[in-house]
């Protein structure tokens, strides 16, 4: 963990972070609401001599104040003035307790004595500064004078109480900053354990550098991919997460795969994830479409032989497929479909559920299959998940080579590393990662497809919100629509793959209905 991962960590946990803050706020303030208030009162006294306040003062009546004032210092903390003072409030408080709210201090060089005083009220602060003044005068008169008014030096009051406006407890502004500061400080803290404790996917220098397995391809987040419409189509969907970035990314991931290896390109490759819902059954239709649309010969196999998608998503009818072939129950060539729509692009779909699924996948009649179809095209296989079910590196080991879908945000690191062992456990070669279900926008996001959206459009139609030459909007595509079976063309029992592949070949319909009736039901 550097830096830079933390604070794409506070970017992505920036709420809580608020949220945080927001909560130390909060309570401070309550904490504040439930205190009781401290006012703080000040008043003075002086100390003089009878002589001198009366007579206009002499010299030697202020030297003998000034020797008086460290002896009423102490004084002014004796239990009989704190008795004095609340006898004179009328208040039933033990002196100790009285004592603990007064404060008398004396400023340097002077003969003046300050009482601070606090209590619940500014009123109650001031009363009780005023009133330990007297009972410390009625104090000294009676220990050095013996009666009132014979003491020959005494305390007058100089400046009346002062009766504040604010309590000096608790302060609330203070109260709120630290209370934020401890929020925020709970927040970064979070952040630092969420983030050095997280083990999802996230970037792509991440996966790299742990599992030692290259990303050959990244696919944003769109909302081109539904549960009803996973064959993607630029022209039907709008927004920014449409089109372009999508488009680019399977182009990418087209471009990549060529070169995975220059002298021994693969020509069968598996599609696979370590658990479901990772995406990669759309990202096997997708890639294959986008292959064929660069005009080679691409077989999409749906060997997904427990839960089947291939046919949904390309808009074919089930029937016969796959287990039917490897059953011996019908021909290869008589059960493989043009996909509507999609040029050079062929389906062999699932067919029936079989019960022992991975027996079939790993049998010599699937390399049989797979060594046909590969000397005519490309061939993508849709295989399960790895780590729940074992179908998926059979297929691995079957093939040339293998494609980790993983989903950012979603995926381990654990999950990664265990499904690639299970895959090398089954002799199955790893060409790459795909990381699935990028962010266009946020601290994972990859935001690089967007800022050439606008300088890269297709040469055959004009940029988004641009009229054509006759003043109206481009026409969409055609959507993808289910085929029935008379629709689908399935080349007759007696014809050959290589004929099945030519531009030229002449498609018998009814073909697939004799498929159907030979292939039967499990």
């Amino acid at each position: 963990m550097n830096l830079q991962d933390y604070l794409r960590g506070l970017r992505r946990y920036w709420l809580a972070v608020v949220l945080m803050v927001l909560v130390g706020v909060s309570t401070a303030f309550a904490w504040t609401a439930l205190q009781t208030p401290v006012y703080e009162s000040t008043a003075s006294g002086v100390i003089q001599t009878r002589e001198t306040a009366e007579q206009g003062g002499a010299l030697y009546g202020d030297s003998f104040a000034m020797s008086r004032v460290p002896t009423y210092l102490d004084m002014a903390t004796w239990k009989r003035v704190a008795e004095g003072a609340a006898e004179q409030l009328g208040v039933a408080i033990p002196p100790e307790a009285l004592a603990s709210r007064v404060t008398v201090t004396n400023p340097e060089g002077t003969a003046i004595l300050k009482f601070t005083a606090q209590g619940s009220t500014p009123e109650e602060a001031a009363q009780l500064a005023q009133a330990w003044i007297v009972a410390l005068g009625e104090t000294i008169d009676d220990v050095e004078g013996g009666t009132a008014g014979q003491a020959p030096v005494t305390i007058f009051a100089a400046a009346a109480a002062t009766v504040a406006d604010t309590p000096i407890f608790p302060d609330r502004r203070t109260a709120l900053i630290v209370g934020g500061i401890l929020g925020l400080g709970v927040g970064l803290a979070f952040v630092i354990i969420r983030t050095a404790s997280d083990r999802r996917i996230r970037i792509t220098d991440d996966i790299e550098s742990r599992v030692h397995v290259p990303v050959v391809g990244m696919l944003p987040i769109s909302d081109a991919f539904t549960s009803d419409r996973r064959l993607f189509d630029p022209h039907a969907s709008g927004g920014k997460t449409s089109g372009f970035a999508v488009s680019e990314s399977l182009r990418t991931l087209r471009t990549n795969l060529r070169f995975t290896s220059v002298d021994n390109p693969p020509r069968t490759f598996v599609v696979t994830s370590p658990l479901p819902g990772d995406g990669k059954s759309t990202i096997a239709a997708n890639l294959a479409a986008t292959m064929a649309a660069s005009g080679e010969n691409i077989v999409l196999v749906d060997g997904d032989l427990r839960r089947p998608t291939v046919a949904r998503t390309i808009g074919l009818p089930g029937g016969a497929g796959l287990s039917d072939v490897l059953a011996g129950r019908v021909a290869l060539v008589d059960v493989l479909q043009k996909a509507p729509n999609v040029p050079n692009l062929f389906v062999l779909t699932a067919g029936s559920i079989p019960p022992n699924p991975s027996e079939l996948l790993g049998s010599a009649r699937m390399r049989q299959v797979l060594e046909q179809l590969s000397a005519h095209a490309t061939v993508i296989i849709d295989a399960p998940p790895v780590l729940p079910v074992t179908d998926g590196a059979v297929i691995a080991h079957q093939a040339d080579g293998a494609l980790l879908v993983v989903g950012v945000g979603r995926t381990t690191y654990d999950v990664v590393h265990s499904a690639l062992a299970t895959l090398e456990k089954a002799r199955g070669h790893v060409l790459g990662v795909v990381l699935n279900k990028v962010p266009l926008k946020g601290a994972d996001a990859v935001p690089y497809a967007q800022a050439y959206r606008r300088d890269y459009q297709p040469l055959d139609s004009p940029p988004q919100g641009a009229s054509t030459d006759a003043g109206a909007s481009a026409p969409a595509a055609a959507p993808v629509t289910p085929a029935t079976a008379a629709d689908v063309p399935v080349a007759t029992a007696g014809d050959s793959l290589d004929s099945l592949f030519s531009p030229d070949v002449e498609v018998d319909k009814p073909a697939r209905a004799r498929a159907k009736r030979r292939a039967g039901t499990w």
